[in-house]
């Protein structure tokens, strides 16, 4: 499938704001699965504002930052700067291009909920060719199957049922992503597609979710802007009715204008390329 550079268009500004975290114990998983140390070089594809590179960098050497979407590398770029990092790289460029671009060899690369946007397997060949023996590709997503914890005293859900009638009143049934439906991206789970490659069928561990992350009204309105789904450039001159219609709802859905946001735990799938035979 072609990259479409429409379907995050109007999105960066509200990424940072508005998405749920990772697990803070993802470094911590990841280090201890991979058995990483403070070497070697971390690859981020489809990097968006730089979330999982940033939070990840302590256990590399040398971070790149991997993002078509110009935008979406800026609001990185800000990110790196603003925490200080020197060590990082930024590329704009699609991961179906990783073989084009001389990177030097991964230790790891990930992708923190972008693989299902690529032409899927052509993506992971290209990561296979840009490991190290040895090295990982990593899967990063939030798996909301997993059991919740308690939510904090007082603090009601996102009432995300109800955010999402608002968004099918303003743009209909159909959800799109870009100049595509939402759904010409494959579902498939991403074992069953990494098990065709030359990877082989991946592992799969979880990092426990953050249960105490709470919102106010205009972040949880980010978190909806943030989608490509909800896109500004989607709502065109209906924006401000459509966010003046979510403030609404979300203010007569707690009193104090706060919100719980749990979107599971973070799942980690991970594909290893086999070490060179000695």
């Amino acid at each position: 499938m072609d990259y479409d550079p429409t379907q995050f268009t109007g999105t960066a500004p509200y990424y940072l704001v508005g998405r749920p975290p990772y697990s803070a114990e993802l470094p911590e998983v990841l280090a201890a699965e991979l058995g990483l140390d403070g070497t070697g070089d971390l690859l981020d594809v489809g990097c968006g504002p730089g979330t999982v590179g940033v939070q990840l960098a302590p256990l590399f050497e040398r971070v790149t930052l991997l993002e078509p979407d110009a935008d979406m590398l800026a609001e990185a770029r800000s990110l790196v700067s603003s925490r200080g990092l020197t060590a990082v790289d930024l590329v704009q460029a699609t991961a179906e291009e990783l073989t084009s671009l001389s990177l030097p060899r991964m230790r790891v690369v990930t992708f923190g909920q972008s693989f299902h946007r690529t032409d899927r397997e052509r993506a992971a060949a290209a990561v296979h060719d840009i490991l190290e023996p040895g090295g990982s590709m990593v899967l990063i997503t939030h798996d909301p199957t997993r059991p919740p914890p308690g939510r904090p005293p007082g603090v009601p859900p996102i009432p995300h049922d109800e955010v999402d009638r608002v968004i099918e009143r303003y743009l209909g049934p159909a959800r799109r992503s870009g100049s595509r439906p939402a759904t010409s991206y494959s579902s498939e789970r991403f074992e069953d597609t990494l098990a065709r490659t030359a990877f082989g069928r991946p592992r799969i561990v979880h990092a426990p979710g953050r249960p105490d992350v709470v919102r106010d009204v205009d972040e949880v309105i980010a978190g909806v802007l943030s989608m490509s789904y909800a896109a500004p450039p989607l709502l065109g001159p209906r924006l401000h009715d459509f966010t003046a219609e979510l403030r609404a709802l979300l203010e007569q859905r707690s009193s104090t204008g706060r919100f719980w946001d749990w979107p599971g735990d973070t799942q980690i799938v991970i594909a290893t390329r086999r070490a060179m035979a000695t």
